[in-house]
């Protein structure tokens, strides 16, 4: 049985995240991403597998090394699933503030 990897289970562990901010920005290989972290380099490799498993991280081999890198389009579609609730909240806070502004100049009355 092929279970798929779960894309906001795997964004949801504070390494994978970080790992991803690592290599936003640029490429980089396993070695590299691990010497940011104190924990042993299996540990590493488990997260950047379940990464690419969820199709977050893209492979590619230059030469003997593997690089690691964003999968821009799968970020996207992540994001586009956030956006609602995000401003969601957003209006939700704009409200709150709008009532605590309100408050606020109620009582310096």
């Amino acid at each position: 049985m092929n279970l798929r990897r779960d894309v906001f289970q795997a964004i949801a562990d504070p390494t994978r995240r970080t790992i991803l901010l690592l290599v936003a920005t640029q490429s980089m290989t396993a070695g590299a991403i691990a010497s940011n972290f104190d924990t042993a380099r299996p540990t590493v490799s488990k997260h950047l597998q379940i990464l690419t498993e969820c199709e977050l991280l893209e492979q590619k081999q230059n030469g003997r090394e593997i690089f690691y890198h964003i999968n821009a389009k799968k970020m996207k579609e992540v994001a586009e699933f956030i956006e609602p609730f995000r401003q969601m909240w957003d209006d939700r806070f704009n409200k709150l503030e709008t009532i605590m502004k309100t408050y606020q100049s109620k009582t310096t009355e």
